[in-house]
């Protein structure tokens, strides 16, 4: 695999692990957290840990593209919004997409085997 795939593949796995992480480590210091946020949180790093580790790569990547395309269009539903607080949801929803675009580059660049 290509040096700035396995770079991309990372990166990715890194946003995973970080943002899961650190809901289960607030929720293990006591902070309240949702079943569904830490069930969440839970899938969260294991995405992470199986695309670090380049496991079914292709079918992790898209897995994980579909769980932050949902949460956009769920979490981040900028068009009820107005002003500063559709701004804000916007840029989140975004964000989600850009993420889902690398997972769906890094699900055609690694891991299957091309004859």
């Amino acid at each position: 695999m290509k040096l700035e795939v396995r770079l991309a593949q990372w990166l990715l796995a890194a946003a995973f692990l970080i943002a899961g992480g650190f809901r289960l480590w607030q929720a293990l210091r006591g902070v309240p957290i949702g079943n569904d946020a830490l069930l969440l949180s839970t899938v969260e790093v294991l995405i992470g840990v199986l695309l670090a580790a380049g496991w079914q790569l292709r079918a992790v990547a898209l897995l994980a593209a579909a769980l932050l395309l949902t949460d956009a269009v769920v979490s981040h539903p900028f068009w009820e919004f107005s002003g500063a607080a559709q701004w804000s949801r916007l840029q989140q929803f975004m964000k989600n997409m850009g993420l889902v675009g690398g997972l769906v580059l890094l699900s055609g660049a690694g891991g299957a085997k091309r004859r």
